[in-house]
């Protein structure tokens, strides 16, 4: 799978249920390679290969994927903290059996770069500002789709 990364998580860890005292890493991110289709990858294993896996390439750039597990995905426990994506499935790479390799956008394909900027809702999925502003007492509780742009950044 060839995609350009349009998003990463921070390298986390938990305790092992199956060696106690120990801990598994993991960190996630999503590759897209069409306008249309964009799925999550998940990473588990030794901090040291999470770490360097996780530090080996950063959103923007393209990824080449070799040997991943294809895994159903759990839509309502795993889509709370990864994109919601039109596909059933994720990918999950191995430590023993998956290749991440990085490359530059240019030399893989340069329509991969224009990906980058695409949303990953429909466009009617979206309130604005002004919506939110307007109409904060009936939304209130619910879960919002924002589309925005940072204007200015400061302390």
């Amino acid at each position: 799978v060839i995609g350009v990364v349009i998003g990463k998580t921070d390298v986390r860890s938990f305790p092992d249920r199956k060696n106690i005292g120990t801990e598994r890493f993991t960190f996630s991110f999503t590759i897209r390679d069409s306008p249309t289709y964009f799925i999550n990858v998940q990473s588990w294993g030794r901090e040291e290969y999470i770490r360097s896996l996780s530090e080996s390439f950063r959103v923007g750039d393209c990824v080449t994927i070799e040997n991943p597990l294809i895994q159903s995905k759990e839509a309502e426990r795993e889509e709370k903290f990864n994109p919601v994506t039109p596909s059933g499935y994720k990918l999950l790479l191995s430590e023993n059996h998956s290749v991440v390799k990085t490359s530059s956008c240019y030399e893989t394909d340069t329509r991969l770069l224009s990906l980058l900027h695409l949303p990953v809702k429909d466009p009617q999925d979206y309130y604005s500002l002004g919506d939110i502003v307007a109409n904060g007492q009936s939304l209130h509780g619910r879960v919002l789709n924002v589309l925005a742009a940072v204007m200015a950044v400061s302390e």
